[in-house]
């Protein structure tokens, strides 16, 4: 769901002649578009990137089924419930695809777990905002995911193939998402004034951290060249920003609802929309675990880590007796 741009830890872009010769030919085939897979050689800090982007992203997945799973049983209609429902399994189901990709780098699905849990790790900065009424649900659906969407999509050709792959089928599930999110959002702003009201206070709430979604301005993005040299990230955070206010901020009119930024206003000379930045200080104060949500989202993580833990138990030593049959028949 939400690669959030929150830069990996690396130095400044080698140039070619500081390179070794197995750097060397590993950038060749970057810059040629070619694809990295599990086996090929790569270097340990590429590798390291990618295991803390491909499991940061995994995890925002799960982490983000728990604002809307608990709208399931409390959607207006039935119809409601079973869309939120499908979303929300979509949601695991990316989470295991990137697992998936991940593991295909030497880190086990055990270890990206345990490293969310004890904060080694982190999630998109979204899902630590409240969901607080069921037009949240919608302009999460339009918001969230259409900002998803945006950083995802150039994904789709990461140099680490099997991060590429798995965003094809990602992306696809996720234009459904924001697709019932403004549908959703579009009934309640044609509904009642009060529902309209709902609307624009979720609008108005979800706005400024759907922009973090991006991470931190490029000024303050002082890693990111080399992640863009490699091709691990396609686009900087404000371009990806800038395309999301100017893909958005026409379905906000179109809505009928008011602008939650008053400084977003058409720029002609630039040919796209200024807008306000977010209060960035409370973006950091959010990733460091200091947002509405973040204690209550890792403590619903790790009980279902410790509520789950019989079942790995008994998978595992399943598993172990199906080996060691298999040995004694050989």
């Amino acid at each position: 769901m939400y690669a959030q741009m929150v830069q990996s830890t690396g130095k400044d872009v080698k140039t070619t002649a500081e390179m070794t010769p197995e750097e060397a030919a590993f950038q060749a085939r970057i810059d040629a578009g070619e694809k990295i897979e599990p086996k090929d050689w790569m270097p340990p800090a590429y590798r390291k990137t990618l295991i803390r982007q491909i499991g940061q992203h995994a995890h925002s997945e799960i982490v983000g089924q728990l604002p809307e799973g608990n709208w399931i049983t409390r959607a207006p209609t039935l119809e409601r419930k079973a869309i939120l429902l499908a979303k929300v399994q979509d949601e695991a189901g990316h989470g295991l695809y990137l697992y998936c990709a991940a593991e295909t780098l030497g880190v086990s699905r055990d270890d990206l777990t345990e490293m969310l849990l004890d904060g080694r790790m982190k999630y998109s900065s979204i899902f630590n905002y409240p969901t607080l009424n069921w037009s949240d649900i919608g302009a999460v659906g339009w918001l969230v995911d259409g900002a998803a969407i945006i950083n995802q999509v150039p994904l789709q050709r990461t140099s680490f193939g099997p991060y590429a792959r798995a965003m094809v089928r990602v992306c696809k599930e996720e234009s459904f998402h924001a697709r019932q999110g403004f549908d959703a959002i579009r009934k309640m702003a044609e509904g009642t004034p009060a529902q309209k009201k709902m609307a624009q206070d979720s609008v108005n709430r979800l706005w400024f951290p759907a922009l973090m979604m991006f991470g931190p301005p490029d000024k303050d993005s002082v890693h990111s060249e080399q992640s863009m040299a490699w091709r691990i990230k396609m686009n900087t955070n404000d371009e990806l920003r800038q395309k999301f206010v100017d893909q958005t901020v026409p379905q906000i009119e179109f809505l009928g609802l008011d602008l939650p930024d008053p400084g977003t206003k058409w720029n002609e000379e630039r040919g796209h929309y200024d807008y306000t930045d977010p209060d960035w200080s409370e973006f950091f104060d959010v990733i460091k675990g200091n947002g509405p949500c973040n204690v209550d989202r890792l403590a619903a993580r790790n009980k279902a880590w410790d509520d789950g833990k019989w079942v790995r138990d008994g998978l595992l030593a399943h598993a172990r007796k199906k080996a060691a049959a298999k040995v004694a028949a050989e």
